[in-house]
């Protein structure tokens, strides 16, 4: 994977191990990025009011291909949060109403829906994720045990933030369709990182983060809906697609595509994002990921004495790894990691719990790795 470093913009005297948070764009990328850019502000009225919606499409007809879906049940947006506040804000809650998720959610969501539940009357229950997990069985069975009358959606996440574990959303969203219960998935970081089959999956709502894993700009999102669910969703901003004189293919584009002047050039490298990948047999440069990510883990759980929070197989663990870290104040020693040793590593909380993340893509080598496992080495020892 070394070849691969020279590809991206990213400083080298920092030990970059949070790709998981932003990502970080290649080159090739980039340069189709500024292309964008500029023909944009050579021509903006052409760009946005006339060839924009055909850009936009080609964008998305791409990136069905590359997730298995309906080019027009998708709608490019500028990250997960917005999608989920779409999804939130349109959602027929009423009082006593229940969203099931895990306690292991991302907080910007957690916030998103405790809103609107709040202002509905309704329950956004947690279910507590305990640890270590033994199996993906156990998962699901534990998680339906929560599931009552009142239960209206349940909203999981793909690969969760803070504890970087693949869930068996899958076997969650088949479970869910056989109890009449809908399902919204937070892919955030799952595009990218692990195969994904929208059709197979079967989730009624979907969002994903193409800035991430498949390496586009920052502000590259998408948010997918059952067809059958297009029409309750109501657009964040009312704008020119609303009750429009040229309607367009569906009122679900022209809900939430255009929404005033923006730039969104990140969004049409899609294409170039997928070209790069397939031209650098991402699927193994991705393996490799993979492998150093888990090999890795146990000497970290180690030296941290701390037990793997699950099973560390290809099941569980990607390109990410978390494991415990006690500290009563883990921003300052994130930072500290970043000023001392210019180690680029987040550290998040969760409930009462701190956890330490490391990301692992093409530019990383196991020197990275063994930077930060030395970093941490001397300051536990102190």
């Amino acid at each position: 994977m070394q070849h691969l470093k020279s590809q991206f913009l990213l400083n080298p005297e920092i030990t970059y191990l949070n790709f998981g948070s932003f990502g970080a764009c290649p080159k090739p990328i980039f340069e189709d990025y500024i292309r964008w850019q500029y023909l944009l502000e050579s021509e903006p009225v052409q760009f946005i009011a006339f060839d924009g919606a055909k850009y936009l499409q080609q964008a998305r007809e791409a990136l069905s291909q590359y997730i298995n879906c309906e080019a027009d049940d998708l709608v490019l947006v500028t990250n997960p949060s917005y999608a989920v506040n779409a999804i939130a804000k349109s959602f027929p809650l009423q009082a006593g109403d229940e969203i099931l998720t895990t306690s292991i959610e991302y907080g910007a969501c957690d916030k998103t829906w405790n809103y609107y539940c709040k202002k509905a009357g309704a329950i956004y229950r947690r279910h507590p994720v305990s640890f270590p997990i033994e199996s993906s069985e156990q998962i699901v069975e534990d998680f339906f045990k929560e599931v009552t009358a009142n239960t209206k959606l349940i909203f999981i996440s793909h690969i969760t933030s803070s504890t970087a574990l693949i869930l068996p959303v899958a076997a969650i969203c088949k479970r869910a369709k056989q109890l009449g219960i809908p399902t919204f998935v937070d892919g955030a970081h799952a595009p990218g990182q692990i195969p994904l089959n929208l059709r197979e999956l079967d989730a009624d709502y979907y969002t994903g983060a193409c800035h991430k894993w498949m390496m586009t700009p920052k502000g590259c999102s998408f948010i997918y809906v059952r067809k059958s669910l297009q029409a309750a969703i109501d657009p964040l901003i009312i704008s020119w697609g609303y009750d429009s004189a040229q309607p367009g293919p569906s009122q679900f584009l022209d809900y939430h595509q255009m929404n005033g002047t923006r730039d969104f050039s990140a969004m049409l490298t899609i294409p170039k994002a997928i070209a790069f990948m397939q031209e650098n047999n991402w699927e193994a440069v991705a393996q490799q990921c993979r492998k150093m990510a888990q090999e890795n883990a146990p000497r970290f759980c180690e030296l941290l004495q701390v037990e793997p929070l699950c099973p560390i197989t290809d099941e569980f663990i990607g390109q990410l790894y978390s494991t415990r870290l006690q500290l009563d104040a883990p921003e300052l020693f994130q930072r500290m990691l970043f000023e001392r040793y210019r180690i680029e590593v987040p550290m998040t909380r969760l409930g009462n719990e701190t956890f330490i993340r490391y990301s692992i893509n093409a530019f990383n080598t196991q020197e990275d790795l063994d930077h930060l496992y030395e970093a941490l080495k001397t300051e536990v020892s102190r």
